[in-house]
């Protein structure tokens, strides 16, 4: 298949699509991004790469982050899963009011709850955002990986319901580290800017059931195929259902406009565009991603 030419197939398909939607305004210097961006990019599992449009434009990653967090803390065993669930939440990803009904267990590691305790897991093993960081530049092959100031800025300066998400949890002895030490590697960790072939090329380990770019394995097959059944019923907030009905793939999106998708055995893939739906997902990347799928006729149904 003429992957360069799909995408540009694609792109003129969701033209329309795009700048649709709002920017994430509560994170101000989310709110300054241009809505009309966009780009997208597949890493293909033999090493090939491919993009389109802005695809080679670093963006805020957000909580695409999280995948990679939760692929890190179950590389050194399975103890995150005594601390948080894996069932959809069916609420917003902020939410205060399931995480008392649940008695400080967050219900997935991709709700902002959930992804506190995936890095105070993480935590165990140093710093949960240099790990991710370490992680995220060797898969990507680009040594620039980092951390965008401004955003991490404007994270902080914006923070009191994740602080009460987390303060929450630590009154039910559901966090082991302090509380403002987690949160500052939490919000590093969604401040990294990439663009779609770095996140494309660094989440293929997942179409490639564990095995890293370098040939060696960070998941065993079993715990990979369980990251991409959480991200398909979990990863694109209380809009999973329908994802999974449009795209038919494991995903996990940002409110930075980003989406990376896993095609098992395939590619990875990574659509970028700032114009997020009323439940905080891109509205020009669904759409790419649903045509990518129809054209294509990969998906895991």
């Amino acid at each position: 298949m003429d992957l360069a030419a799909l995408l540009d197939r694609i792109a003129d398909d969701v033209a329309p699509e795009i700048g649709r939607g709002s920017v994430a305004d509560y994170i101000p210097a989310l709110a300054r991004v241009d809505p009309g961006r966009f780009g997208m990019a597949v890493a293909e599992v033999d090493g090939g790469l491919h993009g389109v449009g802005d695809w080679e434009v670093p963006f805020s990653i957000q909580s695409m982050s999280k995948v990679f967090t939760l692929a890190l803390a179950l590389s050194h065993g399975d103890g995150v899963w005594e601390r948080v669930g894996r069932e959809p939440s069916g609420n917003p990803f902020n939410s205060l009011v399931q995480l008392e009904n649940e008695d400080g267990i967050p219900r997935n590691p991709f709700i902002n709850a959930g992804a506190l305790v995936v890095t105070d897991e993480l935590a165990h093993h140093g710093d949960a955002a240099e790990t991710l960081i370490r992680f995220l530049r060797e898969e990507s092959g680009r040594a620039d990986i980092g951390i965008d100031a401004e955003v991490a800025a404007s994270e902080a300066a914006h923070a009191d319901r994740n602080r009460a998400l987390a303060y929450f949890m630590a009154s039910y002895r559901n966090m082991r580290h302090p509380v403002p030490a987690v949160l500052d590697q939490y919000m590093r960790q969604c401040s990294i800017a990439m663009n779609c072939g770095d996140v494309a090329r660094a989440a293929v380990f997942l179409a490639r059931h564990g095995v890293r770019n370098d040939g060696s394995r960070l998941l065993g097959q079993s715990a990979a195929k369980r990251v991409n059944a959480v991200m398909l019923t979990c990863g694109t907030y209380d809009a999973a259902g329908e994802f999974a009905y449009r795209v038919g793939l494991p995903g996990k999106s940002g409110v930075g406009g980003g989406i990376v998708a896993i095609v098992p055995g395939r590619c990875a893939i990574c659509v970028w565009s700032p114009g997020l739906d009323p439940r905080g997902n891109s509205v020009a990347g669904v759409a790419a991603l649903d045509r990518f799928t129809t054209l294509t006729g990969w998906s895991i149904f």
